[in-house]
């Protein structure tokens, strides 16, 4: 039945699959949800994005929550090849789930995780400062929010396709503690113009306060 009326609503546009749920954390239910656009994949079951998500983060932590855009997740359940220019991912360290997180360990999680990004740049042309990064490497560009809860960090990587050219990714890190719990929330996207990029700080922010009203902060 589940199935059946997952199908339905992506025949009829998927706007209801974007819907908060509760997945338990040791004795805490933590409330989660996908921005505007996006949906949770890890019902589906499919191996093929389980592989892409794990893919996205360390093997320690725990998946929560994949999103694709509406979209690709239409493309995906119709046989077609999503885009995959933008995706989200939830995840929690395994080894701290079912324990208490207090500040103190929140504050030395954040440390450890971003100990080895150096300082922000806020580079005045991001393009030119990707290009001049090594292929592969995330660079700490920007501080979206630093509060005793939450911090978050805009990172950006260049690569390379098969053909030699270069193409850009921005990404969101999101340490977020709620109900005694340390979520890492990462949001992508790839970069093409500034567009991008005010898309992603907008939707990181706006994300970031939906979860912790959901949560009652």
């Amino acid at each position: 039945m589940r199935r059946w009326l997952a199908a339905l609503l992506l025949a009829l546009g998927a706007p209801a699959w974007a819907s908060p749920f509760a997945v338990r954390l040791g004795a805490e239910r933590v409330v989660l949800d996908a921005p505007p656009g996006f949906a949770d994949t890890l019902e589906l079951a499919s191996p093929r994005l389980q592989e892409l998500a794990e893919a996205l983060t360390s093997a320690s932590n725990r998946i929560l929550l994949f999103g694709l855009t509406d979209a690709d997740l239409r493309r995906f359940t119709q046989g077609d090849t999503p885009e995959l220019r933008r995706y989200l991912l939830v995840a929690t360290p395994r080894a701290m789930e079912r324990e208490r997180v207090g500040l103190s360990q929140f504050r030395g999680f954040v440390a450890d995780t971003f100990r080895s990004l150096g300082d922000a740049t806020q580079p005045a042309d991001l393009r030119r400062f990707l290009d001049a990064q090594p292929l592969g490497r995330a660079s700490l560009i920007a501080e979206l929010r630093r509060t005793p809860q939450a911090v978050s960090l805009l990172l950006g990587t260049r690569l390379a396709t098969q053909e030699g050219k270069s193409v850009y990714l921005l990404s969101t890190t999101t340490l977020l503690l709620v109900h005694a719990r340390a979520l890492n929330i990462s949001a992508y996207t790839g970069f093409n113009s500034e567009a991008d990029a005010d898309w992603l700080r907008d939707t990181t922010l706006r994300w970031i306060e939906e979860l912790q009203r959901l949560n009652g902060r």
